[in-house]
């Protein structure tokens, strides 16, 4: 999904997760700067680039809604971090993200042509509760150990490694990795040559 960084550039980010995408429309604190959900239509804006892909004309939100997805993008936050820096996770936020898991998700259906699609109507808290159920899957399952926060010393990003050997560093490597990889360059031309 398309996505802001600091610098201002755009390029391709995929944090491995659903509910990680949703740590991609801002967030409390430093991160409020970059808010993307404000109003129905940016919620519905965001369950439409997100691998949901769900049609906005067919999926109910109400200004409450978004209040919604901030608090469960604030929790599911503050757990990616706890995750990513080894740390317990916080009861508090743990709670938060059971509490929408708990109601209906979106149904899936299959069409006549064998393609997976989505049952409609459908409304804001289902999707939420699909994006909260994918936190429980992600921080129960085979990859919670492998939860990461870019490498980067400038890059808030957080997403989990999928990669085979399980040792990604960088959100994304045409942004951070590469920049990262300059910067240690120059960084050995600058010290001199022994002896």
């Amino acid at each position: 999904m398309p996505m802001h960084p600091p610098d201002g550039a755009s390029y391709l980010f995929d944090p491995g997760a659903l509910c990680l995408e949703l740590l991609t429309t801002g967030g409390p604190g430093e991160l409020a700067r970059w808010e993307a959900l404000h109003a129905p239509d940016d919620l519905r804006a965001w369950l439409a680039a997100c691998r949901l892909r769900l049609d906005p004309s067919h999926v109910r939100v109400g200004e409450g809604d978004v209040a919604d997805a901030r608090r469960l993008r604030d929790a599911v936050l503050r757990v990616t971090r706890a995750a990513a820096h080894g740390k317990a996770l916080p009861g508090q936020d743990v709670a938060e993200v059971n509490r929408f898991a708990a109601k209906p998700p979106l149904a899936p259906e299959m069409t006549p042509d064998g393609t997976a699609s989505w049952a409609w109507p459908a409304d804001a808290p289902q999707a939420l509760s699909t994006v909260a159920r994918d936190a429980v899957e992600l921080f129960t399952g085979r990859f919670a150990d492998r939860v990461r926060e870019c490498g980067a010393h400038d890059c808030p990003l957080l997403f989990v490694d999928t990669s085979r050997p399980g040792r990604r560093r960088w959100c994304a490597m045409e942004r951070c990795g590469n920049r990262e990889k300059v910067r240690a360059l120059r960084d050995r031309r600058r010290r001199p040559e022994p002896g």
